[in-house]
């Protein structure tokens, strides 16, 4: 790219910045779909003060961190490679930011499914700056990334004709390593996940992802994930088994303490965020 068609393209994301809009067609972002992409809406801070952003520069990327408010250009990097904002949620839901605002992950987009290769790139939020491309073989997308950036999430499918198949797998980003063993809920250790990602809700301080998943025409359920322990639980919500839930959304209490699964008519469900039970929402009495 040219100096003058770099000028122009951080012309183009300082408008996105501004604007909130999209930079037209894009292929996806990791999820198992080419029509949602989260690179030109971008992940925003904790105190939504910056959001990151990408828009592909030809066969590269143009990665910059803008101002919320009045959309200015903080700082910008063209990066080697296509890459992108990570949507986790058929929704448009971002992810790849660690909590503590110093760890961006990255994910190279797809352009079919199954695919035979996955590439992220992890850098350095506050400088842009490349620590490290990972390269799995196999077809994956992002997931999560724990508060401090050191582990990464990812979700891994496991069959290739059926993208509701997947598994939950941890990368130590410390030792370079994706460990061996998914992550499953002990308490159903040999049931199968399936079900396709509908929307997604963190925890206050980053350290739980909540993800409503249809169920692939069975119960719906929402994948509770400990991104700072490695552990996870999955809340079957019996109370919308006959509901759809495409339009759902989660919503998190200030305190983290419950999660509601929202649609049309208001909330669904409410899960206890200590014990995973799930009950009716509570209706007023009006006299």
């Amino acid at each position: 790219m040219t100096r003058r068609g770099f000028r122009q393209m951080l012309f183009a994301m300082a408008l996105l910045g501004c604007s909130g809009g999209t930079a037209g067609p894009a292929k996806a972002d990791g999820l198992p779909v080419v029509s949602v992409d989260a690179g030109p809406t971008g992940i925003g801070t904790a105190d939504e003060a910056l959001r990151f952003v990408t828009v592909p520069a030809g066969s590269d990327t143009v990665l910059a961190r803008v101002a919320q408010r009045g959309g200015r250009i903080e700082a910008s990097r063209l990066l080697r490679g296509s890459f992108t904002i990570p949507a986790v949620a058929y929704d448009g839901s971002a992810s790849g930011l660690s909590a503590d605002g110093r760890t961006l992950v990255l994910i190279a987009p797809r352009s079919s499914f199954p695919r035979a290769r996955t590439a992220l790139t992890v850098l350095d939020a506050p400088r842009l700056r490349t620590r490290r491309v990972i390269r799995l073989r196999g077809d994956f997308s992002f997931d999560a990334l724990s508060p401090d950036g050191a582990r990464l999430y990812l979700i891994q499918y496991v069959a290739p004709k059926d993208p509701t198949r997947y598994l939950v797998r941890e990368y130590d980003l410390r030792s370079g390593r994706l460990l061996p063993h998914p992550v499953v809920d002990p308490t159903e250790p040999d049931e199968d996940m399936r079900g396709s990602p509908i929307t997604r809700a963190p925890s206050p301080d980053g350290r739980w992802a909540y993800t409503l998943y249809d169920g692939a025409g069975g119960t719906p359920f929402v994948h509770a994930l400990d991104t700072a322990a490695g552990a996870a639980r999955c809340i079957d919500l019996h109370l919308l088994a006959r509901r759809d839930v495409a339009a759902a959304r989660l919503s998190v209490s200030a305190d983290g303490a419950r999660v509601s699964v929202v649609d049309g008519d208001g909330p669904a469900a409410v899960i206890d965020a200590a014990t995973f039970r799930v009950s009716a929402p509570f209706a007023p009495i009006w006299r």
